[in-house]
């Protein structure tokens, strides 16, 4: 009876193990906040934003400043990202509201449906990955595995976990109040992984309270091979 209950309880640990050991689906949201369609689709990233197993990251973009309303988290390294994207995807312009899945599906964010069948496939796909850890607050080391020719590329990505809300004055949104979840606030290349281990700096925060994401990623706006958050951490000199 006692050997029975300890082969049961055994087999209810191993899927917690797996489950636990599932990399998450990072969903990168493309967004400006003069852009009209782009509130909307707030909503729909918040959501995403609280969803098990899923990373959603808010990259403001500063390419409809010209509408009126300067937004207030774009910075130009976050459309240069987004246009990294364009060749690989097979996309001819960059567009907001966009939402980018493990760097290698796409679609807008207003595509409930869609979004959700592409969230599905990329929870489903595995691709081998090399382990990630962090060792105090100012280095990573990446484990060793198979890597794109002529190595990947590995990012490190800050963003404020806490809801920010932001009154548009001016443009197509003014008057409205938008929420948006996981604002970008820095991102940063390290080097490159060549499929060996390799360890690499961390800069410092330059906010407090901002949580840490890596990502090991094919080069050139290619597919996400690894990402792992770390906890919210405090600014360090």
């Amino acid at each position: 009876m006692i050997r029975a209950l300890l082969a049961s309880l055994c087999l209810l640990a191993v899927p917690t193990v797996a489950a636990a050991a599932k990399p998450p689906v990072v969903v990168e949201f493309y967004t400006a906040q003069g852009c009209a369609a782009c509130a909307e689709a707030n909503t729909f990233v918040n959501d995403l934003a609280d969803r098990p197993g899923v990373v959603a990251l808010t990259f403001a973009v500063d390419y409809w400043d010209y509408l009126g309303w300067e937004d207030t988290f774009a910075l130009p390294e976050f459309a240069e990202r987004q246009r990294s994207y364009l060749t690989p995807l097979s996309l001819r312009e960059p567009y907001t509201p966009q939402l980018v899945i493990n760097g290698a599906l796409e679609a807008s964010a207003v595509e409930a449906d869609k979004v959700e069948a592409l969230l599905d496939q990329a929870a489903e796909t595995r691709l081998p990955a090399p382990d990630i850890q962090f060792i105090g607050p100012r280095r990573v080391d990446v484990g060793s595995g198979p890597a794109p020719r002529g190595g990947a590329e590995v990012w490190l990505v800050r963003y404020d976990p806490k809801p920010r809300e932001v009154v548009v004055r001016k443009g197509e949104n003014r008057g409205q109040t938008l929420t948006q979840r996981n604002v970008v606030r820095q991102i940063a290349r390290l080097g490159v992984w060549r499929g060996r281990p390799t360890a690499y700096a961390v800069p410092a925060a330059e906010e407090e309270g901002l949580a840490t994401l890596l990502l090991v990623q094919a080069p050139k706006g290619g597919k996400i091979l690894a990402a792992m958050p770390r906890q919210t951490q405090l600014a360090q000199p």
